[in-house]
């Protein structure tokens, strides 16, 4: 063994140690650190060491070269994109998925795969989802979109007497995608799995709205026979807004489609029982969407896909090998998605659900709800600012009342990001921004240094 390497394995406690000291200085000085450092001077990538140093300098180098340069993006007022932080059972449940470093993909090695669908279990009673869905842990909210619509692909395919898995898709002829705000993420989906970003099919929203108008998607579904497939929203990602989806699932009885439901935070509305209705239908989709990593808080990457149809999933991702675990009527999890590796994701989820249940989940949600409403209601009460759209749920769409031009909004952005972070967006062809509450530490009072940086911000600008 490596000299270096086993003086570490011989003080592995004493690195441990050292290493927990360091997360826990940089987690409690999270409220203090600038939720984005100022851009320093680009360094030149140092080369790579011939001999190395031993963990405890490589800590130290990282803490002097690194550290200092990451934002705060585990912190209270970190509100751009949607990102959660870690909660401290998730942060122990994925220090010990390291320490345990599962592949849990297949049956022939240990429980990862038990604890996974324990886990996914659970999460779908949090939802409110039936029996009839099975789920998989993937990455992030791109591959759990990505799988439900490659489960769909496969779908079209049997309702049209061929298999994209096995004879590619171009066997299925022309394909329609029908959405009515589509995240990015749909489009670079149908680009991977070679439907082309040209088979999605933008339907007209409700006015004033970004939820497809059901009578419009009818429309649509008539316009050209066959099977389609509709992808929903639970939640969009400027103004959080809810496709109809009960609406939605009973255009089934009159035309032949597969329904996605992109759920990637809005499917924690169920959590809350005043926002519960906002999903209701939910279950009645064929597929479903769910990022973890954004109001679950746990750490990156984290998300859960959902399907009716595991069998069309097996067929999709089943990977033939002599040292896989087979398919059977409970596929190993190596059958079900695009990875082979698949780190034990599960864990920080289990120890985040095991630890605060629906109730101190729950907690969260509301407590970030009413923290985007109180900061929706400081930025309308100031007269250089104004709201874009109303605050439905956890996101805040607003811009400057006058000249909102995509400059002036980066000056105002840029203005407070030491004591905010926000992130730039365009609504109905205004320049805005974006402020989204997932943290599990954010509260009123860092609700009230956001707007006063804002609002103080804004003023200046005007």
């Amino acid at each position: 063994m490596d000299r270096t390497l086993a003086a570490d394995l011989a003080r592995l406690p004493d690195l441990l140690d050292a290493t927990r000291r360091a997360a826990a200085e940089a987690l409690a000085t999270l409220d203090d650190r600038d939720v984005v450092p100022p851009a320093g001077p680009l360094r030149d990538p140092e080369p790579l060491p011939e001999d190395g140093s031993g963990a405890e300098a490589a800590l130290a180098a990282f803490r002097a070269r690194w550290e200092p340069r990451l934002s705060a993006s585990a912190g209270p007022r970190y509100l751009g994109f949607v990102t959660g932080g870690a909660t401290p059972a998730a942060l122990a449940g994925d220090w010990l998925t390291a320490a345990h470093d599962q592949n849990s993909n297949s049956a022939l090695d240990g429980a990862g795969q038990d604890l996974e669908r324990e886990t996914v279990g659970w999460l779908r009673a949090l939802f409110g989802l039936s029996g009839a869905h099975s789920g998989t842990f993937v990455s992030g909210a791109t591959m759990s979109n990505t799988t439900g619509l490659a489960i769909a692909r496969e779908w079209l395919g049997e309702r049209l007497g061929v298999s994209p898995a096995e004879q590619g898709a171009a066997a299925l002829g022309p394909v329609r995608v029908l959405s009515g705000a589509p995240h990015s993420s749909i489009a670079k989906a149908l680009s991977f799995l070679g439907l082309g970003r040209d088979s999605l099919v933008r339907v007209p929203t409700l006015p004033g709205r970004e939820a497809v108008d059901p009578a419009a998607l009818e429309r649509a579904l008539a316009d050209t026979p066959g099977p389609a497939v509709v992808v929903a929203n639970a939640g969009t990602v400027n103004t959080v807004d809810f496709d109809d989806l009960p609406a939605l699932a009973a255009l089934r009885a009159r035309h032949d489609f597969w329904l996605h439901t992109d759920a990637a935070f809005g499917a924690f509305a169920a959590l809350s029982p005043q926002h519960a209705h906002l999903v209701d239908g939910l279950d009645a989709s064929d597929s479903v969407c769910v990022d973890l990593h954004k109001w679950l808080n746990v750490p990156y990457d984290s998300a859960v896909q959902f399907t009716r149809r595991q069998d069309l999933q097996a067929r999709v991702f089943q990977n033939s090998a002599a040292y896989l675990g087979p398919l059977g009527e409970h596929p190993d999890l190596v059958h079900l998605t695009p990875e082979n590796s698949h780190r034990l994701r599960a864990l920080a989820a289990w120890f985040t659900l095991r630890a605060y249940g629906r109730r101190g989940h729950r907690e969260i949600v509301e407590r970030n709800i009413a923290g985007a409403r109180a900061l929706g209601a400081a930025l309308e009460a100031d007269p250089a600012l104004t709201l874009l759209a109303p605050v439905r749920l956890n996101v805040v769409c607003f811009t400057l009342a006058e000249h909102p031009d995509p400059a002036r909004l980066t000056a105002l952005r840029e203005a407070v990001s030491r004591e905010v972070f926000v992130t730039p967006t365009v609504h109905e062809g205004t320049a805005g921004l974006r402020a989204a509450f997932s943290n599990w530490r954010t509260t009123q009072a860092d609700v009230r240094r956001a707007a006063d940086a804002l609002r103080t911000a804004a003023r200046e600008i005007a």
